[in-house]
C-alpha cells in the first residue's frame, strides 16, 4: 500500500500538468469563438484575472492562513512581474495572436517555451547543461527541435494534412456574415504580426516561469502566490482594456457566450490551473512545467478540427 502511494504522490506533478493543459486547451477555443464574436479581447482578460481573483484569494485565506510566510516587497515584486509576463502582457499577446492566425498555429508556437525556458533556466542557474550526460544532450536536442519547429510553422506553408472531418464549425455564421472570420487586421498582415504576437507571448511565459521558480523559494505557498499574481494581474489587464476600449458595452455581463467564456478563464484556468501550474514549479521546476506545452498542440488540433472545422498543415 505504502509503494502506491508512493507511486501516486510521483505521478502527482504529471497529472496535475496534464490536467492544466486539457483545461488551457480549452482556453484556446473560448479566445477563438468570443474574439471573432466580436468580443474585446483586453476586456476578456480583464475579466479573466478579476474571476481568478475573486476564486483564489478565499482558497488562499482557508488553507494557508497559518503557514503564510511574511510578505515582503521583493516577493511582492516578483509577484507583480509574474502577472505581468505570465498574466496581462502575455495572455494579451497570446489571444492576439490565436486571432489573427488559428487556435491551432497558436498553440504550435508555444512549444517554444519549453526551449526559451531551458535557455533562461541555464542563465540564472536553475538548470545545468550536462553535455556529458545523456539527459543533458536531449534537454538540447529537444530545444533545437523546439526551435526549428517554431520556423518551420511559421515560414513554410506545408500540404493539408487530412485525418478527418466533422463538418461542424462553431464559427461558421461569423463565416457567412462576413465573407470570412472577423480579423483586426488584413490576411496578409496576420500572417507576420500573427507569429510575432506568439513568440512574444513565448519569451514573456518563459520569464514568467524563471521569476515563479525564484518566488517559490522564499514563498512556498501556491495559493497565496496565485492570489497575489491574480490581484496585480487584474489591475493591469484592467487598466489596459481602460486604455485600449472605451465602448462600455463591451464591458456589459449577460448570460452568453462572453460569461460562459471569462468564467472558464478566470475560474479554472487563471485560478486553479494557476495553483497546480505554482505547484509544480515548487515541486519539479520551470523547466518540468513547460515540457508539457506539446500535450496542448495535440489537444488544440483535435479541438479545432472538431469544432472549428480548422485544417490541419505541414507548417502554417
Amino acid at each position: 500500500m505504502g509503494k502506491v502511494c508512493d507511486l501516486i504522490h510521483g505521478l502527482k506533478p504529471a497529472m496535475m500538468m496534464v490536467t492544466a493543459q486539457i483545461a488551457l486547451a480549452g482556453v484556446n477555443i473560448f479566445y477563438k469563438l468570443a474574439g471573432n464574436n466580436g468580443s474585446s479581447l483586453p476586456v476578456l482578460i480583464a475579466y479573466r484575472f478579476l474571476f481568478a481573483a475573486a476564486t483564489v484569494v478565499p482558497l488562499a485565506l482557508i488553507f494557508e492562513r497559518k503557514n503564510r510566510p511574511k510578505l515582503t516587497w521583493k516577493i511582492a515584486f516578483q509577484a507583480f512581474i509574474c502577472a505581468l509576463f505570465g498574466g496581462s502582457m502575455a495572455q494579451n499577446m497570446y489571444a492576439e495572436s490565436l486571432v489573427l492566425t488559428s487556435a491551432t498555429f497558436a498553440a504550435a508556437m508555444t512549444n517554444l517555451i519549453p526551449a526559451v525556458t531551458f535557455i533562461l533556466a541555464i542563465i540564472f542557474r536553475l538548470e545545468r547543461l550536462g553535455l556529458n550526460t545523456k539527459a543533458g544532450k536531449a534537454k538540447v536536442m529537444g530545444t533545437v527541435m523546439c526551435i526549428g519547429g517554431a520556423m518551420l510553422l511559421t515560414f513554410y506553408k506545408g500540404i493539408e494534412v487530412k485525418i478527418w472531418s466533422t463538418h461542424f464549425d462553431l464559427l461558421h455564421k461569423y463565416r457567412q456574415s462576413d465573407g470570412h472570420v472577423a480579423a483586426a487586421h488584413h490576411k496578409s498582415i496576420n500572417h507576420i504580426l500573427g507569429p510575432l504576437m506568439a513568440l512574444a507571448c513565448c519569451f514573456s511565459a518563459s520569464i514568467s516561469l524563471i521569476v515563479q521558480a525564484k518566488m517559490s523559494e522564499k514563498y512556498p505557498c501556491p495559493y497565496s502566490s496565485t492570489a497575489l499574481i491574480s490581484i496585480m494581474g487584474s489591475v493591469q489587464a484592467v487598466g489596459f482594456a481602460l486604455c485600449r476600449e472605451r465602448d462600455w458595452n463591451q464591458w456589459k455581463l449577460g448570460w452568453n457566450l462572453k460569461l460562459l467564456t471569462v468564467a472558464y478563464m478566470g475560474i479554472v484556468a487563471s485560478g486553479i490551473i494557476w495553483v497546480f501550474i505554482m505547484s509544480c514549479v515548487k515541486m519539479r521546476g520551470p523547466l518540468f512545467v513547460s515540457v508539457f506545452n506539446p500535450l496542448m498542440l495535440v489537444l488544440v488540433a483535435l479541438a479545432g478540427s472538431l469544432l472549428l472545422d480548422e485544417k490541419l498543415h505541414l507548417g502554417r
